[in-house]
C-alpha cells in the first residue's frame, strides 16, 4: 500500500522535512489557501516527488475530519508534518487560540485515530512557549489532557485572562508541547509516535519581508544578541525534522527539541534578558511563514 506523508501548512518549514521523510511515499500537502498548497507540490514534484493537495482549515473538525478521509484514500497515513498557524502578529487572539492551540490539538486527535503502525508526526511548535512563565501543574494537565472541543471554555483562556496576542500566543505553543506529550500516550497504542519542534527565528521570504520591515530592528538584535548570532534556517529544522520521524528516533516520543540559535538561553541568561519584546515577536521563529491560514 501506499505511503502517505501530510503536510499541513505548506510552506518552507513543512516542504524541509516532507524532502528529508518522504522517498517513496506520496505527499499530501494541505493548506487552508490552494495557491499555497498548489505551490508547494510543484516545488516537490519537481523534485521527483509524487504529490497532491488539499484545502484545510485547522480550526474546522469537519475540514480536519475531510483531510483525514482524503489522506486515507491515498494510501496509509505513515507521516503527518503539522506546520500550519497564526501569529501574534497575524491575527486576533481569539483567531490565535482557535487556530495554533485549538486546531493542533484537532489534528493530534484526529490524525491519531488513523495513523498507521511505525508511523510518525512532528508539531512545529515555537521559542515562544519556552518563554512563557511556569504555568500551575493543573494548568498544565488542563491544556495537555483537556477534551479538544472544551479546550476553548477554560478559565485561562477566557477575556481578560490573556494580556494580548503575544500572550495567547505562547500559551498555545505551551500547550502544543504538553498535548504532544499527552497524545504521545495514545498514539503509543498505534504503534505510532509524535513529538514538537520549537524553532526561533527561521529564515523564509516572508520572514526577511519582517526583517526588513517595523519591526526589524527588533528581530535583528533577538539574532545578533543569540548564542549562535544568525538566524536558522528551514534545513535545519527540517534535520531535526528527520531524525524525530525516521527510525533513527525510535526512542524518541512526547518530547519537543528547541532549535532556535541559544536565543531564549540569550532571553533568561544572557544580553536578551530584560529587554522588551519586539512587537509581533511571538512569531519570531518565522514570522508570516507559519500560517495554514494565509
Amino acid at each position: 500500500m501506499t505511503q502517505i506523508t501530510v503536510v499541513i501548512g505548506s510552506g518552507s518549514i513543512g516542504q524541509a522535512i516532507a524532502r528529508r521523510v518522504s522517498a517513496g511515499r506520496h505527499v499530501l500537502l494541505a493548506d487552508v489557501r490552494q495557491e499555497n498548497a498548489d505551490a508547494a507540490a510543484q516545488v516537490l514534484a519537481d523534485a521527483g516527488f509524487k504529490t497532491s493537495t488539499a484545502v484545510v482549515d485547522v480550526s474546522s473538525r469537519e475540514s480536519v475530519r475531510a483531510l483525514v478521509e482524503t489522506a486515507n484514500a491515498l494510501g496509509e497515513i505513515t507521516g503527518v508534518v503539522h506546520a500550519a498557524g497564526v501569529s501574534a502578529s497575524q491575527a486576533s487572539i481569539e483567531q490565535i487560540l482557535h487556530v495554533d492551540l485549538y486546531g493542533t490539538a484537532l489534528v493530534l486527535e484526529e490524525f491519531g485515530r488513523v495513523i498507521a503502525a511505525g508511523g510518525s508526526a512532528v508539531v512545529i511548535s515555537s521559542q515562544s512557549g519556552h518563554r512563557l512563565p511556569s504555568l500551575s501543574a493543573e494548568a498544565d494537565r488542563a491544556l495537555a489532557t483537556t477534551p479538544v472541543d472544551e479546550l476553548l471554555s477554560l478559565p485561562l483562556l477566557q477575556p481578560g485572562q490573556l494580556r494580548d496576542g503575544l500572550h495567547a500566543y505562547q500559551i498555545s505553543k505551551r500547550a502544543n508541547v504538553l498535548r504532544v506529550q499527552a497524545e504521545a500516550v495514545r498514539w503509543a497504542e498505534r504503534g505510532a509516535r509524535v513529538n514538537a519542534i520549537s524553532p526561533g527565528i527561521i529564515i523564509t521570504p516572508l520572514a526577511l519581508d519582517e526583517l526588513n520591515g517595523s519591526n526589524g530592528a527588533g528581530y535583528r538584535r533577538m539574532i545578533e544578541l543569540s548564542p549562535a548570532g544568525r538566524a536558522g534556517t528551514p534545513d535545519e529544522v527540517g534535520t531535526v525534522g528527520e531524525l524525530l520521524m525516521s527510525d533513527r528516533g525510535s526512542f524518541i516520543t512526547g518530547s519537543d527539541i528547541l532549535i532556535d540559535g541559544g536565543s531564549t538561553a540569550s532571553h533568561f541568561y544572557g544580553p536578551l534578558a530584560g529587554l522588551a519584546p519586539t512587537p509581533g515577536s511571538g512569531d519570531e521563529d518565522r514570522p508570516g511563514e507559519k500560517s495554514s491560514r494565509r
